[in-house]
């Protein structure tokens, strides 16, 4: 049974960093990507950063890039998310996913149940 755990959430101030993690368990054998969406109240889920399985890595450019960095630990099957520059409506649940390269949500055939970041003005 896959299961992914973030951790890494919290209550921050507009301008500070934070960095997320996700472990996940239960995978085997496929050279699987990595990635980060995010969803806000009454917002669709959307996508900040993939890593795959060898190291290349993209960001929603228009977002995140210049601030968010994407990473794995592919011996310890955990991928993280550096985020600088925080700014308040980056508040969200931050979901970690396991799948196939790219941005879109159906890629991903697992998910972990999220991490809330609330980023205070």
């Amino acid at each position: 049974q896959v299961q992914l755990v973030e951790s890494g959430g919290g209550l921050v101030q507009a301008g500070d960093s934070l960095r997320l993690s996700c472990a996940a368990s239960g995978l085997t054998g496929s050279r699987y990507a990595m990635a980060w969406f995010r969803q806000a109240p009454g917002k669709e889920r959307e996508f900040v950063a993939v890593v795959s399985y060898s190291g290349s890595s993209m960001v929603d450019a228009d977002a995140v890039k210049g601030r968010f960095t994407i990473s794995r630990d592919n011996a310890k099957s955990t991928v993280y998310l550096q985020m600088n520059s925080l700014k308040p409506e980056e508040t969200a649940v931050y979901y970690c996913a396991v799948g196939r390269y790219g941005a879109r949500t159906y890629l991903y055939d697992y998910w972990g149940q999220g991490t809330q970041v609330t980023v205070s003005s």
